[in-house]
């Protein structure tokens, strides 16, 4: 089992958690990740400590294909790999409609094919075997319409490898499946190691060397409620707010789970302004499942369950350096 350490969005803490990155390096995590929604973007975060650390992993989970075109991305890619030495995990995403129409203002549709397009053409780019060209439903090199002067281009710099992982989140069961047909990695998200059965069709057959990178947030407390709490707080909010009342990719995957009626009450009290009951509603088996938490013992007996499931990564949710340093040692 690999360790990641699970930054997440860079209001979600301190200004630079410099140290405690340097501190994951050190101890033997295997890589640091950084988030992106609508406020901070994860490549300018993951440059920051990346500049500053030169051993681990860099990953992001996950920048969001409407915020970027393929070009851009496979030039922040290509760019992201040779400053640091080829240490760059580029982890995608789609998003939900919400921010997809609402801030990118790109529509959501179709959202499977598009992400189809997009890897292809991210593949094609940095292959940089010739200049593009790409003639799809969601993305068309040259632009077909325009100016009519568009030209098929070659990525100018060549690539320190034109084969870096691409990793992809996805909640879904056909996003999941897709995952391990076209990408590098898969990036769930709430999950615990003893749910994997409900992806078990879109698991079969994984190529060697596919990774599964899982975010787990982790918190030591000797007092098991009150270390859930936290843990409950970020479910509440991923339920009830990160998506629409009818569409809410993170509420169905809660539901899917066995817990699609605690997650109706989550997402209702949240709409209703109710978010200290919304956390309140969140169950603590669903909370306990989908973490680690608690005492240290505890931590590292439960943590044997993930090291007999699919993951290959946890990715540590967490900003404490007590939590680093556990985890570092018992590896």
């Amino acid at each position: 089992m690999k360790f990641g350490l699970q930054l997440g969005y860079w209001m979600m803490g301190p200004e630079d958690p410099i140290e405690l990155v340097k501190l994951a390096e050190d101890v033997g995590f295997d890589s640091v990740w950084t988030a992106e929604a609508y406020g901070s973007d994860a490549i300018s975060y993951l440059s920051w400590v990346g500049a500053r650390t030169s051993r681990i992993k860099l990953g992001t989970s996950v920048v969001q294909i409407s915020a970027r075109t393929p070009a851009c991305t496979a030039m922040t890619a290509m760019t992201m790999d040779h400053l640091s030495g080829g240490r760059l995990i580029l982890g995608i995403g789609v998003s939900g409609p919400q921010v997809v129409e609402g801030w990118y203002g790109q529509p959501f549709p179709r959202p499977m094919a598009r992400t189809r397009e997009f890897i292809e053409l991210l593949r094609t780019m940095l292959k940089r075997e010739g200049p593009v060209t790409f003639d799809g439903n969601h993305y068309q090199l040259p632009l077909d319409g325009g100016s009519g002067l568009g030209k098929a281009l070659k990525l100018i710099n060549k690539p320190l490898r034109a084969d870096l992982p691409i990793y992809l989140g996805a909640e879904g069961p056909k996003n999941v499946k897709m995952a391990t047909e076209i990408c590098d990695g898969w990036l769930p998200l709430f999950i615990s190691p003893d749910s994997f059965d409900i992806y078990a069709d879109s698991l079969e057959n994984l190529r060697p060397g596919f990774e599964i990178a899982c975010s787990v947030q982790v918190v030591i407390n000797d007092d098991l409620e009150q270390a859930l709490s936290t843990v409950k707080f970020m479910l509440a909010f991923y339920i009830g707010g990160m998506g629409a009342k009818g569409r809410n990719f993170h509420k169905e995957l809660i539901g899917r789970l066995g817990f699609a009626e605690a997650a109706e009450k989550i997402q209702s009290l949240f709409f209703e302004g109710k978010r200290d009951e919304a956390v309140a509603a969140v169950p603590d088996a669903l909370a306990d499942a989908v973490s680690l938490a608690g005492p240290r013992e505890r931590i590292l007996d439960r943590l044997q369950a993930w090291e007999e499931s699919p993951v290959t990564t946890i990715l540590v949710g967490t900003r404490d350096p007590e939590v680093v340093k556990l985890l570092g040692e018992s590896g």
